[in-house]
């Protein structure tokens, strides 16, 4: 019991703290300053600097950085909204750091659409230019990963994992749906529900590895006929990262709406669901899986004029059923995140074939848990991990517990 208090002080105390290593902590809130409504997928950074977090369902966020940057400015971006910036020793005396964050009414009153480009118009001129506004040269990300899997209502296992990302460009692929990135693992933590007897109806794979294969502006997956633009309407232009924000929603279809960069048509935030319903994609024994839906979003920032991942949200549902009846025996629903943390462009350095991640389950790569290296990398607070989470998968003994014995 004693253990399991202590978790959860470590998991919701919010305030600035020192680590070894010469790292500090911003811990706090965003909030709508107008209704006190958490803040969801802000991204936190520091001015100019390759280094970066988002906040939760919650509004909040943990963002650890080097002692060195104790002189810079923070920087608070969030859609539809002004950005908010304070230099960072001002932040450091705070026992917690609540920022309320203004829409920006002002900056929306001020756009009016003076063009006559349509929503199909707008979206052929970014993918066009995907080569000026992406990286062309080789990079490396850190980056956040996390699954979690729920069966019949009940969420079953946890896994995080701290990833090194390495790609050389964002040229159209030949193949659009071959993973062109080489990842390796730095540290995995995960819970004991992965010896749970229905993990077998989730996919054994690399689940990290497909969801970089859904970064549909990566892998120039578009449709570019005629039939398709055309379904794509116009919004009212936003406000993002103090930047003019084109808004293309299709009509007349699956749920998808895009963000783009007036001035350099920049693809910003993708925001899809799709509808597979009762297409099979596995059978085991006497039972049948169907695809119920997905829904993804993947959001871009800007460092050093180009835009890099920085976060992608992945939710996937399969029902299963009784081949002979057709009845629904249970669902399954597996949601992904990844959230790159630090860029390093132009690299000379690459992921070597002994490097890379093994092409199996992450669940089966894991090193024994270190637990002072979580204690100070960028993760997304407390997401996934509400209250219910954590009691469907506390059943037994604390994820602490679980990370240390598994």
């Amino acid at each position: 019991m004693a253990k399991k208090i202590l978790f959860y002080i470590l998991l919701f105390t919010i305030g600035i703290k020192a680590f070894a290593q010469g790292n500090l902590t911003i811990s706090g809130k965003l909030t709508d300053k107008e209704n006190g409504e958490p803040l969801i997928f802000a991204s936190i950074g520091i001015k100019g600097k390759p280094i970066g977090t988002i906040s939760n369902s919650l509004g909040e966020f943990d963002f650890h950085f080097p002692s060195e940057y104790r002189n810079e400015v923070m920087v608070v971006s969030m859609m539809g909204y002004e950005n908010y910036e304070a230099p960072i020793r001002y932040l450091l005396n705070k026992d917690t750091v609540v920022i309320p964050l203004n829409k920006a009414v002002k900056m929306l009153d001020e756009v009016v659409i003076t063009d006559t480009l349509t929503g199909g118009e707008i979206v052929n001129i970014a993918i066009n230019r995907i080569a000026n506004n992406y990286p062309m040269k080789p990079f490396i990300m850190d980056g956040f990963y996390r699954d979690v899997k729920k069966i019949g209502g009940t969420y079953v296992s946890l896994l995080e994992a701290a990833v090194k990302i390495y790609d050389e460009n964002y040229k159209e692929p030949r193949n659009k749906y071959r993973l062109r990135e080489r990842v390796s693992l730095m540290e995995v933590r995960k819970s004991l529900g992965y010896n749970h007897r229905f993990s077998r109806y989730f996919d054994q794979d690399n689940l990290l590895e497909d969801m970089l294969l859904h970064n549909s502006i990566r892998y120039w997956q578009f449709e570019m006929e005629e039939a398709f633009l055309s379904k794509l309407k116009r919004l009212k232009d936003t406000y993002y990262d103090d930047h003019k924000v084109f808004v293309v929603e299709l009509v007349n279809g699956n749920y998808l709406k895009m963000y783009i960069d007036i001035d350099t048509y920049a693809f910003v935030r993708v925001e899809t669901e799709m509808d597979f319903r009762d297409e099979i994609v596995n059978k085991k024994k006497k039972l049948v899986g169907k695809f119920d839906g997905l829904k993804k979003i993947i959001d871009f920032k800007k460092f050093d004029e180009k835009m890099y991942l920085n976060y992608m949200h992945v939710v996937s549902n399969i029902n299963w059923y009784d081949r002979e009846t057709e009845e629904l025996r249970f669902e399954t629903e597996l949601t992904q995140e990844l959230l790159i943390n630090r860029i390093y462009p132009d690299t000379d350095n690459r992921i070597g074939r002994t490097e890379k991640m093994k092409r199996y389950g992450l669940q089966y790569q894991d090193e024994e848990y270190n637990k002072e290296f979580w204690s100070s990398y960028n993760v997304i607070k407390e997401t996934p991990i509400d209250e219910s989470i954590l009691e469907d998968l506390e059943r037994e003994v604390t994820l602490e517990e679980q990370f240390e014995e598994y």
